[in-house]
């Protein structure tokens, strides 16, 4: 088996932990890390788990968690895992079944493998790169939607803490514009949701003004594996030190970074 097939199924078996404990757990405590940001003991225990089961079957690759951050060997390591084990995690709380599990395998300024998991629609997707997107194991496909009348898209939450005042005047004025040329505008609330949900053909868009890594990473090599066009604001391709993701599926990607460059 070529090493990427062997590392997606260790990723979609790491996910299913995750998927698991966010089905039949709720969360007890709830812990604020900044401004309206929070994490729950069941973020802290996917990601201790899924952490664990790395460790064991691929201990030559280091580990980032986005609530217990890096291990040990994450920095010399060629590759690197990166998860986020619950996306969503305000959906979570208020019992809002939009929350997922993302886990990517980095190599340098690259996602290589990715994994994400919607517990409550039992739903599994995974990408290799070159390698093609799947879903509960169907090939993906983004819509063949070519105009922006008929699109729905996603948009990142508003910002939070320091700064998000002037953040979201930018973001309600994209909002805003988009109300005025797209069919639907929607929020999920979970980065994964938008960009595999594109990569469905589900929506034909997804904007976040912002690029987390640890957010972002898996869903936009599933989308890519798709067919979709992964950008900055710019117009240049997306890469790790972009400042914003815009995301689209071919026909509507120059309609959509038109928009956004009207208002960005």
């Amino acid at each position: 088996m070529h090493q990427l097939d062997h590392l997606a199924d260790v990723a979609r078996n790491a996910v299913r932990i995750g998927h698991e404990l966010i089905k039949t757990t709720r969360p007890h405590t709830v812990t604020e890390k900044t401004d309206r940001d929070t994490y729950t003991e069941v973020d802290v225990r996917i990601e201790r788990e899924i952490r664990a089961y790395l460790a064991e079957t691929t201990p030559e690759i280091g580990f980032i968690g986005e609530e217990e951050g890096r291990s040990d060997g994450a920095a010399d390591s060629k590759y690197v895992w990166g998860l986020d084990p619950i996306d969503g995690t305000s959906n979570f709380v208020h019992g809002v079944p939009l929350s997922a599990v993302s886990l990517a395998l980095m190599q340098d300024d690259r996602t290589v493998v990715a994994a994400i998991s919607l517990p409550y629609m039992e739903l599994h997707y995974s990408a290799t790169l070159g390698g093609g997107a799947f879903v509960n194991g169907k090939r993906l496909e983004t819509s063949k939607t070519v105009e922006l009348s008929k699109s729905i898209v996603a948009i990142g939450d508003y910002a939070l803490g320091e700064g998000s005042a002037e953040k979201n005047r930018q973001r309600i004025a994209l909002t805003a514009a988009l109300a005025a040329q797209v069919e639907r505008v929607r929020m999920f609330g979970s980065a994964a949701h938008d960009f595999v949900w594109l990569a469905e053909g589900r929506i034909d868009g997804a904007i976040v003004l912002s690029n987390k890594e640890l957010d972002l990473a898996a869903g936009i090599l599933i989308a890519r594996e798709a067919g979709a066009v992964v950008m900055d604001t710019s117009g240049a391709q997306h890469t790790r030190a972009s400042a914003h993701t815009v995301a689209a599926a071919p026909g509507v990607a120059d309609q959509l970074l038109s928009l956004v460059q009207s208002v960005v």
